[in-house]
């Protein structure tokens, strides 16, 4: 049995309205650090799109709609966002608890960091400077379903939520060593921008432990993307349709002449 991460994050509340789910079996939402708050998802030939600022930091919200534990490996820009392999569903992932949330709001860099998922150009990208470009601009979540999950005990409903998948072997010794806590759009012109990627922001609290996770199946249950660029360059490309503008009135305060008082 593979040894796994249990992230210690705090849970966060954002709220939803008018929001697109994102998946059957967890919701994937692409959060604004500075706000809080959802990022708008909009729907363009069967795909997912928001819209992301240069510079602006963001995070990952991953909520299982489900009764039970699931696994999800997550994807940016092509790249595992724990082990910074070229992503394959095979790879380690974070683990949510049944109707869990894990807010992941970075590069993974060790039992207790991470590097912050900043909005960049293409060039400053963290696949792009890892030589990687090719796969910039989508997050991935590939969901499994776990054999038998053994039966939990009124005392462990409350433990946080988790990482799992093949190789977390060889970093199980560090478990002991993890904290138990962690700190956790105007309209544009349409003309196109340099396309946006995810860069390697600066390092944040993230405690993690191991935790043991088996997998139902090879393949995942679920999978899901969501693209990203700049609000420009998706309006550009036609995926947001900006709201039309009520032309301007020379002369707004004209009317025919008033009766008089009495």
């Amino acid at each position: 049995m593979k040894k796994s991460l249990i992230a210690v994050i705090a849970i966060l509340l954002f709220a939803a309205a008018g929001a697109v789910q994102a998946g059957a079996l967890v919701d994937l939402a692409v959060v604004n650090r500075a706000t809080g708050e959802r990022i708008a998802v909009h729907t363009h030939r069967g795909r997912l799109y928001v819209p992301g600022t240069p510079g602006a930091k963001y995070s990952l919200l991953l909520t299982n709609r489900t009764s039970e534990r699931l696994l999800a490996m997550t994807s940016v820009d092509g790249v595992n966002v724990i082990t910074g392999e070229t992503a394959a569903p095979a790879q380690s992932g974070y683990v949510l608890d049944p109707w869990g949330s894990v807010d992941i709001s970075g590069w993974r860099k060790s039992m207790s960091e991470v590097a912050a998922f900043v909005f960049t150009s293409l060039p400053d990208s963290y696949a792009a400077r890892t030589d990687r470009p090719g796969n910039v601009g989508v997050i991935g979540v590939a969901v499994f379903r776990e054999v038998r999950p053994p039966r939990r005990r009124p005392q462990d409903l409350q433990q946080p939520e988790q990482l799992s998948g093949p190789g977390a072997d060889a970093n199980a010794a560090e478990e002991s060593d993890a904290g138990r806590s962690m700190a956790r759009i105007l309209p544009a012109p349409t003309r196109r921008e340099e396309k946006l990627g995810t860069g390697h922001g600066e390092r944040e609290t993230s405690a993690v432990t191991w935790t043991d996770f088996r997998r139902a199946s090879e393949s995942p249950s679920e999978l899901i993307s969501i693209y990203y660029d700049s609000r420009a360059n998706l309006v550009a490309r036609g995926i947001i349709v900006p709201a039309p503008r009520a032309e301007p009135n020379p002369f707004p305060g004209f009317r025919f002449t008033p009766d008089p008082k009495g």
